[in-house]
């Protein structure tokens, strides 16, 4: 059974109503019956991410409550009723603490800065326009709130597919600036941001989610339709295809036998981690169960690591003290 991570009270409330504000906000997005979708959904995401952070912050004594240093006390800000005032998200993203790689916070940025734009003001239509940057969020949270956590606290199990009446176009039908009927100020916050990207964090699916969707019906009687196809980057469609769509590229991922993971991991400043140490380890959290997506067995006789894993392992290391060092 793989180890669950210990985590306090506090974190694991603030765990629990993160998952909980997460999947209320991809559920209602998914509501045909609701048309205030963007709007729900940014504010629901913005609550999911920001108790994400506090959680990660409580199971590592990071202070997350503002505060002034008075001499050696802390004198903590407060409301008018006594609660204590925690981070903000664009707080929690800023601080030199934050865990997140920087594709991520640009996503979060994005929705923090057009929860400003919106929230005092009724919007519409803009579903479509910024689903790629929904599906992002979506796809960013869920694999953090694993390797923060345990990977037992993904929320991928609890919902699926959503199925819909609409058809899904392989063309874009509509460029950002025909979007008219969108208020002046949406249009310029989403024109202003996207052009402070350099072109290689806009074109990052952490950023953006965008897959290109072909219809295709089985080749057989009795053969599954896919609704999802990935088509291969050195494809023929796939050289038709511009700029504004992400082509997932079938890659081999590099493998490492035991002996390299161990070297990699010393060369990361944990000399004294050895062999046994790691062999402990993966037995500790079940790594070679091929659903971790760890490693893999080659050729039936022995099993190689992914990077996934050696990231695993440094992570372990730095939370051990100078165990390691």
């Amino acid at each position: 059974m793989p180890r669950v991570r210990r985590i306090g009270s506090i974190s694991s409330e603030l765990l629990k109503k993160s998952k909980e504000a997460a999947l209320a906000a991809v559920q209602i997005f998914n509501n045909p019956n609701i048309t205030f979708k963007s709007e729900s959904f940014i504010v629901l995401m913005n609550i999911a991410w920001t108790y994400l952070l506090h959680a990660y912050y409580k199971k590592n004594s990071i202070e997350y409550r503002y505060f002034e240093q008075r001499g050696k006390r802390k004198k903590f800000d407060t409301t008018r009723h006594g609660a204590y005032k925690h981070w903000e998200l664009e707080r929690c993203i800023n601080d030199s603490n934050n865990p997140l790689d920087k594709d991520t916070s640009n996503n979060l940025k994005f929705l923090i800065g057009l929860r400003h734009e919106i929230e005092h003001q009724m919007t519409s239509k803009i579903d479509d326009l910024l689903s790629a940057r929904f599906q992002a969020s979506c796809l960013n949270y869920n694999e953090y709130i694993k390797r923060l956590f345990d990977d037992t606290e993904g929320i991928e199990k609890y919902l699926s597919l959503s199925l819909q009446f609409s058809s899904i176009s392989t063309e874009q039908k509509e460029l950002l600036e025909e979007h008219t009927e969108l208020p002046a100020n949406i249009l310029g916050y989403i024109s202003a941001f996207d052009e402070y990207l350099s072109d290689e964090e806009y074109s990052s699916p952490k950023y953006a989610y965008r897959i290109l969707f072909v219809p295709k019906t089985a080749n057989h009687k009795g053969q599954a339709d896919k609704v999802i196809e990935f088509v291969k980057s050195d494809s023929a469609l796939a050289e038709k295809v511009n700029a504004d769509y992400v082509i997932m590229k079938e890659t081999e991922k590099k493998k490492y036998l035991p002996k390299q993971v161990v070297e990699m991991v010393q060369n990361a400043g944990f000399s004294k981690f050895k062999i046994y140490d790691h062999t402990q380890l993966w037995k500790q959290k079940d790594a070679q169960n091929p659903s971790k997506g760890y490693g893999s067995m080659v050729a039936g006789e022995k099993w190689h690591w992914y990077q996934r894993w050696i990231d695993e392992v440094i992570k372990h290391c730095e939370s051990s003290g100078e165990k390691y060092q």
